[in-house]
């Protein structure tokens, strides 16, 4: 399947680029639901979302650990989206920044994802 050929791509290139990320865990390939992020080892200092969301997934809201960092797009699929920065204070306090205007994919769940490439 071309899906998995390209899961598979990505992992050997990392592998002989950065192999030490992978052999020590730091970098980890999940498949799944972005819009759900990745509990099992929250929280997360950083959070990097590589796809347009309509507005902030509380999931990835609730897996960014005080004093931590998320950036993303928000907005529609094809039109202009805002790249912000959401800081979450020690405090729990939220501070949102528009950085810029993008243009990104649409953050969709695994069978959207994977669907063209079967």
């Amino acid at each position: 399947k071309q899906w998995y050929q390209r899961r598979v791509r990505a992992v050997n290139n990392t592998r002989k680029h950065h192999a030490a990320l992978l052999d020590s865990g730091r970098l980890l390939y999940v498949e799944g639901d972005g819009r759900e992020g990745y509990p099992a080892t929250a929280p997360y200092d950083c959070i990097h979302v590589g796809a347009a969301a309509p507005d902030v997934p509380t999931p990835l809201m609730d897996q960014l650990a005080r004093g931590g960092r998320m950036v993303l797009p928000i907005g529609s699929p094809n039109s202009t989206q805002k790249f912000i920065q959401i800081d979450l204070g020690q405090d729990g306090i939220v501070d949102k920044k528009n950085l810029l205007e993008v243009r990104y994919v649409p953050l969709t769940d695994k069978e959207k994802q994977v669907a063209p490439w079967r």
